[in-house]
């Protein structure tokens, strides 16, 4: 991979110069949080509203976040890309502790991380896995403490699956990386909002564009019987877009990728933010 242009408590440089400490407490503690960000032709999508759920996500933790300055150097790695698409991941982890402890000192300085890559937003169809959700039960906050979405997708690697849906008792939540919408009977289902599942951008700004176009739209508790007899499903985040799921390998059912109201949608979508 080329040289990745980073940023680590405010210094720009190359990120195989940043040097962190093992005493961070994103490495024993995963006491951190995280954005993503995209960008296509050089304009952040959606920028205000990650800057946002970062500073939820960060007055939940009680980590106090210099956003402006956050701001900033989202902004400048974006300018500092080699390519007009891609992303920024940014990281704010509580900071340093002198030796390993739970509990930590209120005095430590918080340490920020970020770095930026070309990426191209395209279209990717899914093969999926339905697994049951493991994951903490603190959802809703953008935190590296991901164990649990790493061990159910890598699990779905080995059925050479791309992604997870995840359930609680037969309860749908969300994938392993994104959101899940899926088309029942003519209306656009996705799980409502809960601790259980991240607000996740792109599922906003798609539930925007859906309500706009006047299709009908349930957001609610949804089970896998549900998901079964959808006729179309698919998967948001920052960087899939809106991803058409093709099989889900553990569940009877027939998906179309080419199924009217989710070819409305992504239309919509795509036409808004990648055109």
């Amino acid at each position: 991979m080329d040289q990745i242009e980073g940023v680590f408590n405010g210094s720009f440089e190359l990120v195989e110069n940043i040097k962190i400490s093992p005493f961070s407490r994103a490495y024993t503690f995963s006491d951190s949080i995280y954005e993503v960000v995209p960008f296509y032709n050089s304009k952040a999508i959606a920028f205000d509203m990650h800057i946002k759920r970062l500073l939820r996500s960060s007055n939940e933790l009680s980590i106090a976040l210099d956003i402006e300055q956050v701001s900033k150097e989202i902004t400048q790695l974006i300018s500092s890309c080699s390519s007009e698409n891609g992303y920024v991941y940014y990281q704010v982890t509580r900071g340093q502790d002198i030796i390993r402890a739970h509990i930590y000192s209120k005095l430590m300085d918080i340490e920020t991380f970020g770095y930026v890559l070309p990426f191209s937003f395209k279209t990717k169809t899914l093969k999926v896995m339905i697994c049951e959700d493991i994951r903490w039960g603190r959802c809703d906050i953008k935190s590296t403490s991901l164990l649990g979405n790493v061990m159910q997708m890598n699990s779905a690697q080995k059925q050479d699956c791309d992604e997870v849906i995840m359930h609680k008792e037969n309860i749908l939540t969300e994938a392993g990386a994104s959101n899940l919408f899926f088309v029942k009977n003519g209306t656009v289902c996705t799980p409502g909002l809960s601790k259980n599942i991240l607000p996740g951008i792109t599922r906003a700004l798609l539930i925007k564009e859906i309500k706009k176009m006047n299709i009908p739209l349930i957001e609610g508790n949804f089970d896998l019987t549900d998901l079964s007899n959808a006729s179309s499903a698919w998967l948001s985040s920052s960087t899939k877009g809106l991803a058409p799921i093709t099989e889900i390998v553990n569940l009877e059912n027939i998906l179309d990728t080419q199924e009217p109201i989710y070819l409305k949608c992504k239309e919509a979508f795509d036409y808004k933010f990648f055109s």
